[in-house]
């Protein structure tokens, strides 16, 4: 029977469709992740050759220590019942986040323009870098002292 059950499952689904699913579930916010297992996360973004290249994979596994201990200390998440729910609230936390991110960029492209004209066409990227820092970031600037420059 379970040889029968077996089949079935391999005629419906593909191995690929078969791995997708079973590193999903390293996901699962159950039990305070206790199914969470990064390197089958890894595996998983393996599988996507063409978004995540070998340093990508590299940042990936540390990022996903850190969102590991940060969701097993917060409330929020160990209470959650699926990887569902924890989609939802990711997905909540990108929304309030964005505006802000967006904001910022594009504040730093706007004062890119006032300081980048034809007559500062010419200026290397470092010189750019440290005009636009002391530009953006001109409140922070105010309260070093020229003793200290």
């Amino acid at each position: 029977m379970v040889d029968m059950q077996l089949t079935k499952y391999r005629d419906r689904f593909s191995e690929t469709s078969t791995q997708l699913l079973e590193c999903m579930g390293a996901l699962s916010p159950c039990d305070s992740f206790t199914q969470f297992d990064k390197f089958k996360l890894l595996k998983l973004a393996k599988l996507y050759k063409y978004d995540f290249d070998d340093s990508d994979l590299i940042d990936l596994e540390g990022q996903l220590e850190i969102f590991y201990h940060s969701c097993i200390k917060d409330e929020r998440f160990t209470t959650l019942k699926g990887v569902s729910e924890l989609s939802r609230l990711m997905l909540l936390k990108l929304d309030l986040i964005l505006p802000v991110a967006t904001t910022s960029v594009e504040r730093f492209f706007s004062n890119m323009k006032l300081l980048k004209t034809n007559l500062h066409n010419k200026i290397g990227d470092e010189f750019l870098n440290d005009t636009l820092l002391c530009y953006v970031e001109i409140k922070a600037l105010v309260k070093v002292k020229n003793e200290k420059m």
